[in-house]
């Protein structure tokens, strides 16, 4: 079992920013996330975060994904399918690749997660050729045998990204068309390493240790396709199953929280969509990610013994760098703050 100080569950602008917040302060932080940057990728416009009169949410991720490595944060693409208590109040942390990792604290910052086929095999080949992230992975198939599995804007986009790199990519979906930019479509059907199949749905993946098949249905019957990868792109949907009994959620299957983005369990916190706070915009969820993160910090403070007190008058505060803050990190001095 591979040990961590703090993990991260979600790879959007939440579980990043608190990546980032954690990371700068000398903690050994894992963000784990099925993709990078979640809903924040159907954004194709954004001109409400302050600071970044426009952009889109690819580029505002990207950023915020640079940053949080700079800072030291580890990032790897899987799906956390349990956390429970571990030894000595740490927690652990299994993903559906078969990864176990122990942490003193966790974040969950997750929002909603990309929706699955359901299929014999899917969950076999996670992470050995079927992916839900293309912008993560598709760089990795160049040259090779790719299907793409989805609808939408974000399939759009992805299909894009495959037909880019890839020597093939034959993409599937249920309807007539994918939706999306009709014309952006029909460009992409028209490129010479692209085949579409509409009205057609998987049945089933196949393969050794890694994915070799994917079985389609369509109007011509039923076919088995050889493939180097598989990308599903059909959306999200909130998936906190995992969490019921572990800490408390809302009807609605949403986490909650308090002010300091503390869930019901000691040592756990929770940041942006996936929390009941009515207010699902990307600037909350940064701003929940670095809540959070602080949260988190000062609860391995106290739990390592250190007094840590809270302070908002910054009026009066002054702050330094030096071998005073913990690790060698930033430190704060006024009324109100005790040194750690």
């Amino acid at each position: 079992m591979e040990e961590r100080e703090a993990i991260v569950i979600g790879a959007g602008i939440a579980g990043l920013s608190a990546a980032i917040y954690l990371a700068r302060q000398g903690v050994d932080t894992l963000v784990i996330g099925m993709d990078l940057g979640g809903q924040l990728l159907l954004a194709t416009e954004i001109e409400n975060y302050p600071g970044i009169p426009s952009t889109d949410g690819m580029s505002l991720i990207r950023r915020v994904e640079s940053q949080a490595r700079e800072f030291g944060a580890s990032i790897l693409y899987d799906q956390v399918v349990d956390v429970g208590e571990g030894e000595g109040g740490s927690f652990e942390v299994r993903t559906a690749s078969g990864r176990e990792f122990s942490a003193e604290v966790l974040v969950l910052a997750f929002g909603k997660t990309p929706r699955e086929l359901g299929v014999p095999g899917e969950e076999e080949f996670k992470g050995k050729g079927v992916s839900y992230c293309t912008i993560c992975d598709g760089p990795l198939y160049r040259g090779k045998r790719t299907i793409l599995v989805g609808v939408g804007e974000h399939a759009v986009e992805a299909a894009g990204l495959l037909a880019d790199v890839a020597a093939s990519v034959i993409w599937v979906f249920p309807g007539r068309t994918p939706g999306g930019d009709p014309e952006v479509y029909r460009s992409l059907a028209g490129r010479p390493n692209v085949e579409v199949l509409p009205n057609s749905k998987v049945l089933e993946i196949r393969g050794g240790e890694r994915i070799g098949s994917v079985v389609v249905e369509g109007p011509g019957g039923r076919r088995e396709i050889e493939t180097d990868g598989l990308f599903v792109e059909m959306g999200y949907t909130a998936r906190t199953e995992f969490l019921r009994g572990f800490v408390d959620l809302t009807e609605r299957g949403e986490v909650v929280v308090d002010k300091l983005c503390a869930t019901s369990r000691p040592g756990v916190f929770a940041a942006g969509d996936v929390t009941d706070l009515p207010y699902k915009q990307a600037v909350i969820s940064a701003g929940m990610g670095a809540t959070a993160a602080l949260s988190a910090y000062n609860f391995l403070l106290r739990k390592r013994g250190k007094e840590v007190a809270v302070t908002s008058d910054w009026k009066h505060v002054g702050a330094g760098k030096g071998e005073r803050g913990p690790g060698g990190g930033l430190f704060l001095a006024g009324p109100g703050i005790r040194p750690a």
